[in-house]
């Protein structure tokens, strides 16, 4: 079992603008982050994690790809589809649960931030999630996978 924290969270609120930085969001069942533009029912692309290692190395900051979510001390290199996020402390009653549903790919934008990033994130642009169990997330929450 591989277990993180939560450094920063996000939500894109507009297409085409910076995602707003936040200390705590509301996870939705089946949904998304409450106030994100990827929040409705059926998105296989409800929340996306990126790691704060993978950003360090590449010399991007938190936010600037466009996750929701960036975590410490997670390799999400070695998550695969169908593992399961647990948010939360164990003892504070259900945790926020997310199911993984894949690598995020990433697009053309990714070349306005830096010539030449989108290749060089491809396969590294962190991991798609699908909101199973909804509730409140903040920065420092601790973030397992299990399968």
């Amino acid at each position: 079992m591989q277990q993180g924290t939560i450094t920063n969270l996000y939500i894109a609120r507009v297409k085409e603008t910076p995602s707003n930085p936040v200390a705590q969001a509301a996870a939705i069942s089946g949904q998304g982050l409450e106030g994100d533009r990827s929040c409705k029912a059926g998105n296989m692309r409800q929340v996306l994690f990126m790691d704060q290692e993978t950003l360090t190395q590449l010399d991007l900051k938190p936010g600037q790809i466009k996750e929701n979510i960036t975590t410490t001390g997670l390799d999400l290199s070695k998550v695969e589809a169908g593992q399961v996020f647990f948010i939360g402390d164990r003892d504070a009653g259900e945790p926020v649960t997310m199911e993984i549903v894949g690598p995020c790919e990433p697009c053309g934008k990714m070349d306005a931030i830096r010539p030449g990033l989108r290749k060089t994130l491809d396969g590294q642009r962190g991991m798609l999630a699908i909101v199973l169990n909804g509730g409140g997330i903040k920065v420092g929450d601790t973030v397992r996978v299990e399968p």
